[in-house]
Order: C-alpha cells, then structure tokens, then sequence
C-alpha cells in the first residue's frame, strides 16, 4: 500500500473520530434549532444561511440541502448584505450563522444588523463562548479536537463537521415537517427520481402487449410475443384474471431439454403466480420491483386482477426513469 493511501486513510480515520465526538454533544441546542426552523418554515418564512470562506462555501451546500428538502433557503453574502442584499431577511425568519472560530470580522460585523431582526440565529462554532456563540440564540458547538492536515491548520474535520451538522439538521427538519417522497419529486421534477414519483404507471405501461389463455401452446406465445416485440406472454384463466408469464428465458432453457417444446401447453411450463404491480401505483412502484427482483418484465393489472398493461426495463430506460 503505497504512502498516499495509508494518509489518505488516516484522514478518514481522523475525520470519523470527529464526528463521533461531535455527535455525542448533540443536546436540547440541536433540538431548539430544529424546532426554530420548523417554526420559520410553516410560518411561510425561510431560513438564511451566512458564513465567510470555507463556512461560507459549506453554508452553500447547506442551504441548497435545506432547500432541495422543502426548506427554503437562501445565502446572504456578508460584504452584499450591508449594500442591500440585507432586505431578503424578514421577521419571522431563522438564521444559521457559521464561523468556525466564531470570531470571523464580516460575520461579527453584520450580526448587530441581523439581531435587528425578530428571528432565532442559529450559531455553528467552534467555540460556544465566542462572539458568536454570545450573540446566538442557540448555539450548535461544531469543535474538533485536530484538523486533519498535519499542520493542524487546514479546514478539513471542521468543515466536514459544520456540513454534517447542515445534514442533520435538515434530515431533522425534513422528518418533523412530515416531508415525503412525493414532497421531493416536486421539487426534483428534472430526475429519474422525480419522474419515476410523479408518473403513474398505467402513464407508461404497455398497452399492446402478448396476452393470451393458459390453453395456448408455447409456439401461439412465441409467434405473440413476436408480434408484440415483447420479451414475455401473459396468461390469462378463463375469467380474464392473471394466470402466468412465459418469457424468451422460459422458452430458450425449454427448448434446450425439448426440441419439440413448440408444440406443449404454455401451462406446463409459464410462471404461475409471478410478479405484477397494479396500473394505479407510481411509476417509482415498478423501479423498485424490477430492481429488487431482478426481471426484466413486469404484468401490470387492473383493480379485478385483469392484465391490462406490460412494463419492459428497456421501457423505463427509455423514459429516463432508471
């Protein structure tokens, strides 16, 4: 193992230890903050982010986290906020503001403005007895025993501290304001995740599909599946209800033992039973249960357990949904 990879490693190691220490100081501060913030957001308010260079830059990603999770969020820039920017923030708002060292001369310059504010500043230091800490609401101490670097002077374990503290606070958030799957496909309506939890399945499904009785013979489902351009064949009892699926794998593993297999009922050998989802569930439904079982088609039936549509991984890949 050459020597970058042991350093590499002992970063890990360093940073980890970090975080541990950190989370076992999480207290009733970590909870007041969450709960500021909750009352920001359901109030109709937003939360500001401030901080200056590498907390700056992780405020960036924390608020876009809060953001992305139903938590408007946005960043005010310290220097621009004593030239206007200040009048994003309103009464009712909530603020993170970050400083390591708690003692950052921008930041401490714009905090008498924003205690002008009716709101909670939520301070993550380093040092809860800074100047920050003393002019906080709350505090939430980020304090690591080293940084990583050798020096001990780079911001490495406290910055990751500071973004996993931004993390925690928004799972937090994100499960008291009872935030759902569906609460985020609207705000990622551009992903695969976002499409595959918007879109119903009958909206994709195939609805020209091989179909035919159980009493069909191999060779009537391969010339069906065929015509449909489909990898399966769904059976049907005579009640119109889901009986099976054979598939071009079915066939190819009969035919090996069976030459003359074209010419035996597809009972003897489909899937009785197999896999289906029903065409009013989320798309995200069919993703889940291609991926968990490993097939490549699914039977899609109705409310009476009637096949009324085929899903084919190819069709999800296609639609971007996977």
């Amino acid at each position: 193992m050459s020597d970058h990879t042991t350093r590499g490693k002992q970063v890990f190691d360093d940073e980890i230890e970090a975080l541990k220490a950190i989370r076992g100081r999480l207290d009733a501060s970590f909870d007041a903050a969450v709960d500021a913030m909750r009352k920001a957001i359901e109030s109709g308010h937003k939360i500001i982010v401030v901080g200056v260079g590498k907390s700056g830059l992780v405020g960036n990603k924390i608020a876009a986290t809060l953001t992305s999770t139903g938590a408007p969020s946005v960043v005010l820039d310290t220097m621009n906020a004593l030239h206007g920017d200040l009048g994003i923030v309103q009464d009712g708002d909530a603020c993170i503001a970050m400083s390591y060292s708690g003692e950052t001369a921008e930041l401490l310059t714009l905090m008498p403005f924003l205690k002008r504010f009716d709101m909670t500043i939520i301070g993550m230091t380093g040092k809860s007895g800074s100047t920050l800490g003393q002019l906080s609401d709350v505090v939430l101490e980020t304090a690591v025993e080293r940084e990583a670097d050798p020096l001990n002077l780079a911001p490495t374990s406290s910055s990751t501290a500071m973004l996993v503290m931004g993390d925690a606070l928004a799972v937090a958030l994100l499960e008291a304001r009872n935030f759902t799957r569906e609460d985020f496909a609207r705000s990622h309506p551009g992903g695969s995740l976002g499409r595959a939890l918007l879109t119903r399945i009958a909206d994709i499904m195939r609805k020209e599909f091989a179909k035919l009785p159980e009493s069909a013979t191999v060779l009537e489902c391969i010339v069906a599946m065929t015509v449909a351009r489909a990898g399966a064949c769904v059976l049907t009892r005579e009640d119109g209800t889901l009986a099976g699926v054979f598939t071009h794998g079915d066939f190819a593993r009969a035919y090996q033992k069976d030459t003359g297999v074209g010419s035996r009922p597809v009972s003897e050998l489909m899937t009785r039973n197999p896999v289906y989802v029903e065409a009013d569930k989320l798309a995200a439904v069919a993703v889940k249960t291609l991926r968990e079982r490993r097939i490549d088609d699914l039977v899609v039936l109705d409310a009476d357990r009637r096949p009324v549509g085929l899903i084919d991984t190819q069709d999800l890949v296609r639609l971007k949904l996977i």
